[in-house]
């Protein structure tokens, strides 16, 4: 598996606070890696860091072979933030083809972008006007427009309901499988057996880079929950 992600060394402060003191990890092509750990455990700042758009003290962030945030990389890394970014005066359909007008892609992507995740009988809806849950998605979709060869998700599936959780992993499955490298934050924890690879990150600190199955082996654990627990008390024992 080629990395499409390599972070060596990251140091990130945020004034007297050091965030990260030279963190490592490697994000493989091809596959899901779920970020997952507690709130504000460094989650969003590696997340940031991969993007581009993170200030960082030191260390090195490759993505897809070049720095992060290099201009190569526009049009070959979505990113979809924990906060819905939509227009609220745009209809569902404005949104997505703006967004896609901006990123150079075809406006016949739009209309898969909005059946996968399911906002169709929404399309001519105001974003202002939609849930909290619908607003996500349709940042999602913008994430989704082209065929990017990242996706950096920054919990995607808050305050969405079961049946399209299940819809969205579908999805990320699809992608990851077509070849797309997939980052996925989260902090509910049963989603890292939807993924291929965890991460976990706990107070700036990599707890634990392994498969699903190699979380519940290597703890002893019978579910993520516990697992994560498990992990959590041994690093705050190191």
């Amino acid at each position: 598996m080629t990395a499409a992600v390599k972070v060596q060394g990251l140091v990130v402060r945020r004034g007297r606070t050091t965030v990260f003191d030279g963190l490592d990890v490697e994000i493989p092509r091809g596959r899901i890696t779920g970020l997952l750990g507690p709130s504000g455990g460094g989650k969003t700042t590696l997340m940031r860091a991969i993007v581009g758009v993170q200030i960082v003290a030191g260390g090195t962030v490759t993505v897809l072979g070049e720095p992060a945030g290099a201009p190569a990389l526009r049009h070959r890394v979505a990113y979809a933030t924990q906060g819905a970014s939509v227009y609220d005066d745009l209809t569902v359909e404005q949104n997505l083809r703006y967004a896609a007008r901006l990123l150079g892609v075809p406006a016949s992507d739009v209309p898969r972008v909005m059946a996968d995740v399911d906002l169709t009988s929404q399309r001519a809806q105001l974003a202002g006007a939609l849930s909290g849950g619908q607003r996500s998605r349709v940042s999602l979709g913008v994430a989704m427009l082209g065929a990017p060869d990242l996706l950096v998700l920054d919990e995607p599936t808050v305050g969405l309901d079961p049946v399209l959780r299940q819809s969205l992993w579908e999805i990320f499955r699809r992608l990851a499988d077509a070849g797309a490298a997939l980052v996925v934050s989260s902090h509910v924890m049963d989603e890292a057996m939807r993924c291929d690879d965890v991460v976990l990150i706990h107070d700036g600190r990599m707890l634990a880079h392994t498969t699903p199955q190699g979380l519940l082996e290597t703890t002893g654990a019978r579910d993520a929950d516990a697992a994560f627990l498990a992990l959590i008390d041994r690093g705050s024992a190191a």
